[in-house]
């Protein structure tokens, strides 16, 4: 985005100056980039100039003196909820726009939405990047990874500050192009339906280690920090291990068990079931996520019903450092799974959409500053590698052979919880997902001659070619 306009003038403009947006903002200028941030809430431009003291970073709180900042062609980033909200700034910034500016939606917009607004700026000649980031506040300040998608060379004119602000793994930044359209906005959807699943498999040994073998905080600590030095070692390990040690100030209690037990969601995690239904691509680890969430929400029931079924069930006694141990390996087995189910979604999308995705590069941007990042992404990163079309990780040979080690982690940890009683859906659907996936038959004919059966829906044969339909209750 070279030109002849003033030297004073900003590279890069920032609209929504919450934590994120200012966070991320503050890091460009740390780089030494002059960037300009706008929001109608004066107190954040407030705060944007408190913590930059910088002469890189300007505010402003009316859209016109926002734009003046900038350099032509402008380059206008917004970090503001998906939905309404993104449109919203789209028309109030339209009025000022020009041919060749570019807008960047670094939210968390549904991919088809972030399509609709591609075409539609394109034809008024304003070019529209879908940009996904990960690593909550602390990676928008010290680095995230970055998901970027739209016109290729509309990515080009902003790459210098994308990768001087993203994390970097073994000197390489966390970035890359991925593809046309939405396709940025896809890996960052998928990004957290995985995000959303191995947060559901951690939870459930939080839960079956609480109640089912009773250890207390300090113990819990223990645990996931010696796990995080293992196998299964990634950021929400880590993150998890610290919030047992989190004292509450209003009670001097562990904050952890002052928390509510209900999860909300913002829609991402339902974003990648739908998605993943509608490609075909089964992912129950993550679809078992978003409905665990939904099963949290209903207290009141839940509370009613624990009156009929108290749980545990029984209580564990068994050897605690070997289930433990067995816990651990079954989580590492699972995530794997997990990321799997993820990763097949990404591929699918790469032909039906036309993204043509480099899943290795995928892999690789996620290795550092987002939340799902863990020393597994660079097996996975080496997989694609091997074989860039691969269609599931599952049938990569190093892989496959990672889970055949610990499946019978998984198995014996599955086991344990059922019979404790401890719900463990996550795990549940884990190993069934692998079970389903290496069966080189399933029952699936007997679903065939039922639907046949009601519904004349016919059935392929395994001797013939050709469909076939069968009046099931006439004699032979």
């Amino acid at each position: 985005m070279t030109n002849n306009q003033p030297e004073e003038q900003y590279v890069i403009g920032m609209v929504g100056l919450g934590v994120m947006g200012r966070n991320l903002l503050l890091n460009m200028a740390d780089r030494g980039f002059r960037v300009a941030g706008y929001d109608k809430d004066s107190a954040k431009v407030e705060a944007l100039s408190k913590e930059s003291q910088s002469e890189h970073v300007r505010g402003a709180t009316t859209v016109n003196e926002f734009i003046t900042l900038l350099r032509k062609p402008r380059a206008v980033m917004m970090l503001v909820p998906a939905g309404a909200p993104v449109d919203s700034v789209i028309s109030d910034l339209m009025p000022y726009m020009q041919t060749s500016d570019l807008i960047i939606d670094a939210g968390n917009s549904y991919f088809k939405d972030t399509d609709l607004r591609t075409r539609r700026l394109s034809e008024k000649g304003i070019q529209f990047l879908g940009v996904g980031v990960s690593g909550g506040e602390e990676g928008a300040r010290r680095g995230p990874s970055i998901m970027p998608g739209g016109p290729k060379e509309a990515y080009e004119s902003v790459r210098p500050i994308f990768e001087a602000v993203a994390a970097k793994v073994d000197g390489e930044p966390c970035v890359t192009y991925l593809g046309p359209g939405a396709a940025g906005h896809f890996v960052k959807m998928v990004h957290n339906g995985i995000e959303y699943g191995i947060m559901q498999l951690i939870a459930e040994t939080y839960d079956v280690m609480k109640r089912g073998v009773g250890l207390n905080d300090d113990e819990l600590h223990d645990v996931y920090e010696s796990w995080n030095k293992r196998e299964p070692n990634c950021y929400l390990l880590e993150i998890t291990s610290h919030i047992f040690q989190k004292v509450d100030e209003r009670t001097g209690k562990r904050l952890i068990d002052e928390i509510l037990d209900v999860a909300k969601q913002k829609g991402t995690g339902m974003w990648t079931s739908q998605s993943a239904m509608e490609l075909s691509v089964p992912i129950p680890t993550i679809d078992t996520a978003v409905e665990m969430r939904n099963l949290s929400m209903l207290d009141k029931q839940r509370e009613t019903a624990a009156t009929f079924w108290p749980q545990p069930a029984v209580r564990f006694s068994g050897d605690r450092r070997s289930f433990l141990d067995q816990l651990c390996q079954g989580l590492y087995a699972a995530m794997i799974i997990t990321y799997a189910q993820g990763f097949a979604v990404l591929a699918a999308a790469s032909d039906k959409y036309r993204y043509q995705y480099d899943l290795a590069a995928v892999a690789s941007i996620w290795r550092g500053g987002c939340i799902i990042r863990a020393s597994l992404l660079a097996s996975i990163r080496k997989a694609y590698e091997r074989q860039p079309g691969l269609s599931s990780l599952l049938l990569d040979g190093e892989l496959a052979a990672e889970i055949t080690s610990h499946e019978d982690a998984l198995r014996g940890a599955v086991v344990t919880m059922a019979q404790l009683g401890i719900p463990a859906a996550g795990f549940m659907s884990a190993l069934a997902y692998l079970d389903a996936f290496h069966s080189a038959w399933l029952p699936a004919n007997l679903i065939q001659a039922q639907r046949d059966y009601f519904g004349a829906h016919t059935y392929e044969r395994v001797d013939a070619q050709g469909t076939f339909h069968t009046d099931w209750e006439r004699n032979s």
